[in-house]
């Protein structure tokens, strides 16, 4: 079960190949030797032929075949293995070569032949047949044993060297896979702790030093923010049911206050309209709700086009111009003449400015100011809006951004708390930030809105 497991891991697979890629490697080096060394024999052996060859021929024929004769005790035999002394007709005179081998040509170059013996096996010889002043031929051959036992040493060297190498490699691979396969196994009790429930168990990661370690590291921050999403959808659900509970609560117990209490046409027509008032309420707040969750996931792309914000500024502003001066409220813009530009929904965006002004009129007291401002600052475009307000405290600035959340200064005023949301999730499609701060002079607040 173990050696299936192991040899089923991805680490262990790459100790294969890597051993069989270390194989080949050494196979083709063991080839090149070993041709090189074929070749560098050869060369060196027909070299040494011909030295030979060159020297004896400058002999006279009485102290050439005295030193053929002598051969076998000579240093020569250290160099030639066999040599021999012929007459133009083939005929041995001296030597210990006992016929003319076949095959040979007297040309002055070397000839692998296979020698053929009166008694034993054949054995191959590099010989080399030279014409001498006189007409005889002298035949030089060496032997092939000393290649063969360097070709020999080489593969015993190779064997010896290669096998615990291999094995040696294969062993290491084996406890690094054992190791990974440990490690693997963790993060498999782990995962299947998080399937069953236990949406607080995260990955081993250790100190992200490995890819196994990062990509651990990764997973985990994955599920802290899958765990922040789902405790939000779980907020998210309370503070549903307790904003719409309170409004619900008010149209039964008014319906029924209005049914059991009887009473002129007028007084059940109030009854009913204030409770159709509390229903849209409910309405407000989910098409709220449903409408946030559309853009949050929304990918598409297809209404985006090239705009101009100071062209949405004067839009909007015409549009809450009269509500501003109804409230006693200066709506003020601050556009330049150079068009900012940016990619964007138009509708969306328009949906966004509309929320923020409508805000800063709600919580901007009588005889105050809204300001709306466009501006570029280091290749940015921003959308601003201050207020001479309420203002918001530091410690909720961020907090207001949240679904349903209501600062404590603004809870005399009517709403549903998810205005702002809305506003955050259309600046995140648009891949823009949210940035609220105080207003000028440290009275009200303003967003800004800064596309990337």
């Amino acid at each position: 079960m173990f050696l299936t497991e192991l040899f089923r891991t991805a680490a262990f697979r790459l100790t294969l190949m890597a051993l069989a890629a270390m194989a080949g490697v050494m196979v083709m080096q063991f080839a090149l030797v070993y041709t090189q060394m074929e070749a560098v024999e050869s060369h060196r052996s027909t070299e040494l032929l011909r030295g030979e060859a060159k020297l004896l021929a400058e002999m006279t024929p009485e102290h050439l075949e005295y030193v053929i004769r002598k051969r076998a005790t000579d240093d020569m035999r250290l160099v030639i293995s066999s040599a021999g002394l012929f007459d133009p007709g083939h005929a041995l005179i001296t030597g210990d070569l006992r016929s003319w081998p076949r095959g040979l040509k007297a040309d002055g170059k070397p000839h692998n032949i296979e020698i053929y013996p009166e008694e034993g096996a054949a054995y191959p010889l590099r010989l080399l047949a030279v014409t001498l002043a006189d007409g005889n031929i002298l035949v030089l051959g060496r032997s092939f044993h000393l290649l063969a036992e360097q070709k020999l040493m080489l593969r015993h060297a190779t064997v010896l060297a290669a096998v615990p190498t291999l094995l040696f490699a294969l062993l290491l691979g084996m406890v690094l896979s054992h190791r990974a396969l440990s490690r693997v196994k963790d993060m498999h009790e782990a995962i299947d702790l998080i399937m069953a429930g236990d949406i607080h168990e995260r990955l081993p990661a250790g100190k992200e030093r490995d890819d196994l370690e990062r990509l651990a590291g990764s997973v985990n921050r994955m599920l802290d923010r899958l765990e922040s999403l789902m405790n939000g959808m779980r907020e998210v659900g309370n503070d549903i049911a307790h904003d719409l509970r309170t409004p619900l609560s008010r149209v039964r117990a008014k319906l029924e206050r209005a049914l059991s209490t009887g009473g002129p046409r007028d007084t059940l027509e109030g009854a009913v309209s204030r409770a159709v008032d509390d229903l849209d309420q409910c309405l407000a707040i989910i098409t709220a709700l449903l409408r946030i969750a559309e853009i949050e996931s929304s990918r598409r792309r297809a209404g985006f086009a090239s705009l101009n914000l100071a062209d949405l500024v004067a839009d909007v502003v015409d549009l809450y111009e009269p509500i501003a001066e109804t409230e006693g409220i200066h709506l003020v813009t601050q556009v330049g003449t150079t068009p900012v530009q940016i990619d964007g929904d138009r509708h969306l965006l328009i949906e966004l400015l509309a929320n923020l002004v409508d805000n800063a009129i709600k919580f901007t007291p009588e005889g105050g100011q809204v300001t709306v401002a466009v501006m570029r600052q280091a290749d940015k475009a921003i959308l601003a809006v201050t207020d001479t307000g309420i203002g918001i405290a530091q410690g909720e600035r961020e907090a207001v951004l949240t679904r349903f959340y209501r600062s404590d200064k603004s809870r005399h005023v009517p709403g549903s708390g998810l205005g702002l949301s809305l506003v955050s999730a259309i600046a995140h499609m648009h891949d823009a930030t949210v940035v609220v701060e105080e207003g000028a002079g440290g009275r009200g607040t303003c967003f800004r809105i800064i596309f990337q």
